[in-house]
């Protein structure tokens, strides 16, 4: 058992059925689900840009219409449907931490 602050999780990705916590430090399996992550981290700072990703806001180097790039030099992937979605949380985001 771990414990993590929210600001460390740079993503939470599935991954052959496995969900792996991408930390600022190691990596972890968990043995929730990834909606278990969505319904606990804060959603202020976290944003589910795909049924596999997760993403920490605080971590996001750039990204474009279906990639996101990380501080950890992980790649997740954004939907198309999320997009319009993804890009307004996160310029809200920005907002709030000026």
């Amino acid at each position: 058992m771990h414990t993590v602050s929210a600001s460390d999780i740079i993503a939470v990705e599935v991954t052959d059925r496995k969900v792996i916590i991408y930390t600022t430090r190691n990596n972890f399996e968990s043995v929730h689900n990834i909606s278990y992550w969505m319904d606990t981290l804060p959603k202020s700072r976290f944003f589910q840009t795909h049924r596999s990703f997760i993403v920490n806001f605080e971590h996001i180097t750039d990204f474009d219409h279906t990639l996101i790039h990380l501080t950890n030099q992980l790649t997740a992937y954004l939907t198309r449907r999320k997009y319009r979605t993804f890009k307004d949380a996160y310029l809200l985001y920005l907002e709030s931490m000026r």
